[in-house]
């Protein structure tokens, strides 16, 4: 069993981090939260009184942090001084590739191992540990990453080179909110001519129609019970960090001089929702938004 670093506790990271320590490995945990680390040594973790602390005598470093400054700041500020050569980084968090390479490119240089590795499956994945991770890094490198994301996760999918992790999860995610719109749209036609949702569903579940936006994140309450639509839309996966990932997308689209306008209208959909209130509602919440009674309950 190693020992592991585990720099950045939130929703997310909370969960990730305690099946870390389930797989019998020793977690030192940072986060700027005094609680969310508390709640890591109820989980079976150790505290660290900074991410350097936490870093220093460690086999491999899991970062989970908000965006890419917090990434480079972090690795240059902290990781990178305060470890041993050859240690292993996996950073999970969800950024651009530029930062991903800039920062993969950087650990290399100073003879570390590096894998970008964010993550698909929400919060309830993270707690169950069955997450999937898309993991951009050399052969090498993902070699020795795999079986510390496999006690993390179900699906451990080596994308590519550094950077191509962040590349598939903003496709992915982008996708998802395209589907997830068009899921939303189809419900609020089907209602307005008259079908049952629960009969809709059944048919296009089963047809052409059907996508895991419809059968697995059914954004109206009724036909899959466990989906947050049964729960007052709580995340899940909040509005918040869908337009973060479509801002991502978009990002990535104009650099690499692509065509994305499905992309381009569901950002600005989730950012018209977000900037209505539904920032911390789940994103299958925009179905209230499209059908007009977002706000007025």
């Amino acid at each position: 069993m190693a020992t592991i670093a585990f720099i950045g506790l939130g929703n997310m990271g909370s969960g990730m981090a305690a099946n870390l320590v389930k797989a019998g490995h020793d977690v030192k945990a940072f986060d700027l939260s005094d609680a969310a680390v508390a709640h890591a040594v109820e989980q079976g973790a150790s505290a660290a009184g900074s991410a350097a602390d936490a870093v220093s005598g460690a086999d491999a470093v899991v970062t989970m942090l908000p965006a890419g400054k917090h990434v480079r700041a972090v690795y240059e500020g902290q990781v990178f001084p305060a470890a041993a050569p050859g240690t292993l980084f996996l950073d999970c968090s969800t950024i651009d590739v530029d930062s991903a390479r800039y920062v993969g490119g950087a650990a290399v240089d100073k003879g570390f191992k590096f894998v970008d590795a964010p993550v698909s499956g929400g919060v309830a994945a993270a707690t169950g540990g069955t997450l999937t991770f898309m993991v951009g890094g050399s052969a090498d490198d993902f070699a020795a990453a795999e079986p510390f994301l496999q006690a993390m996760g179900k699906a451990v999918i080596h994308a590519g080179d550094t950077g191509a992790g962040q590349a598939a999860k903003i496709c992915n995610n982008m996708l998802l909110a395209i589907t997830m719109i068009g899921t939303c749209e189809a419900f609020a036609l089907a209602d307005k001519l008259g079908l049952d949702q629960q009969k809709f569903f059944d048919i296009s579940s089963k047809a052409s129609g059907q996508s895991w936006s419809m059968t697995s994140y059914c954004p109206v309450p009724g036909p899959v019970p466990t989906t947050p639509a049964n729960n007052d839309y709580q995340p899940g996966f909040a509005t918040a960090m869908m337009l973060k990932d479509l801002k991502l997308a978009q990002d990535a689209a104009q650099s690499a001089g692509a065509s994305t306008p499905l992309g381009a209208q569901a950002e600005a959909l989730y950012a018209m929702f977000d900037n209505l209130g539904g920032r911390d509602k789940d994103f299958s919440g925009i179905y209230e938004l499209l059908i007009g009674s977002w706000g007025k309950n």
